[in-house]
């Protein structure tokens, strides 16, 4: 069984084969919490989170949400030497417990990428749509880094880096009705950086990636991964600092976006990780306030990720 697909087996346009659709339950939302240490409330106190939103149900940590959704690309992505950066991640709407999750992956764009080692490469650029049912409740891009199984086969498709962000009221109909009066209210000025005391190691990295679906080989075999260590997904250098963040930031109601996630290093298991939040935009809601952060994780002094949400706070 060949398990691709190599780069140069995909067509620009292709439509990758699903994999299975996940209902989620409050079960999924502890083993993140216990992968990750996410702090966030509404997603830890139901009875809190039913006096917010006025409704009946548990809700979903929107981090686990993108997790979920992420690994359900991976069909795409099995022979993945890296995954280079996500852009333009909208959650269109809080999820709750008991809704079943399904994404669809199409091949946006091919480029041939500089061999190494003698190994012939090229970046993947996807499109991805999830869906509760019929209803999409994700949307995103992602370039991933592939090898070739024999001569690179010459595709020139321009692949988009980051975009320029969209202004912070384009996000106001993102926001949920919800009476963010009953959350903690943190003071926090735009263009202050705060660092997290609390630095924190990488573990249970294989479960993770198997517990979403992740199909790529070098975050589960050793041997799949040019690295002398078991390469972490970065989704969950990404998961662990949204964690920081509801540490900090402990009247988070939601995540609205991303404008991107970079993974400027590779990240392995045990490593140690530091974690540093600047607020760099603000805008102001009825009972609430939309931020645009940009948040870094660095290991031995040196910076692996850079990630830059949309979050709804007090």
């Amino acid at each position: 069984m060949d398990y691709g697909p190599f780069f140069d087996q995909l067509n620009k346009g292709e439509v990758i084969a699903p994999l299975p659709s996940l209902t989620l339950s409050a079960a999924d939302n502890t083993f993140y919490r216990a992968v990750t240490g996410d702090q966030h409330l509404l997603a830890a106190n139901s009875d809190l989170y039913r006096r917010v939103s006025g409704g009946s149900k548990e809700l979903v940590n929107p981090g686990l949400i993108m997790q979920i959704s992420i690994g359900q690309t991976t069909n795409a992505t099995r022979k993945a030497i890296a995954n280079l950066y996500y852009r333009s991640v909208e959650i269109l709407r809080p999820v709750e417990v008991g809704e079943t999750l399904s994404t669809s992956t199409v091949v946006l764009g091919l480029c041939d990428a500089s061999p190494k080692a003698g190994l012939n490469r090229g970046k993947v650029w996807l499109g991805i749509e999830t869906r509760s049912g019929e209803e999409m409740i994700a949307r995103y891009e992602r370039v991933a880094l592939l090898p070739c199984a024999g001569d690179a086969p010459g595709h020139s498709d321009e692949i988009p880096g980051p975009m320029d962000p969209a202004s912070l009221d384009s996000w106001t109909s993102l926001v949920p009705s919800w009476d963010m009066s009953l959350l903690p209210e943190t003071a926090w000025v735009v263009g202050e950086e705060r660092r997290d005391p609390l630095a924190d190691h990488v573990d249970l990295a294989p479960a993770l990636a198997r517990f979403t679906f992740n199909q790529a080989a070098i975050h589960r075999d050793l041997e799949a991964s040019s690295f002398e260590e078991r390469l972490v997904y970065g989704g969950h250098t990404q998961g662990l600092a949204q964690a920081s963040l509801t540490r900090l930031l402990p009247g988070l109601a939601t995540v609205l976006g991303w404008d991107g996630c970079d993974h400027l290093g590779p990240v392995f298991e045990g490593d140690r990780l530091s974690f540093r939040h600047t607020l760099k935009e603000e805008f102001s809601l009825q009972n609430g306030r939309i931020l645009r952060f940009e948040t870094r994780a660095s290991r031995d002094g040196e910076d692996v990720l850079l990630w830059t949400p949309i979050v709804v706070a007090v």
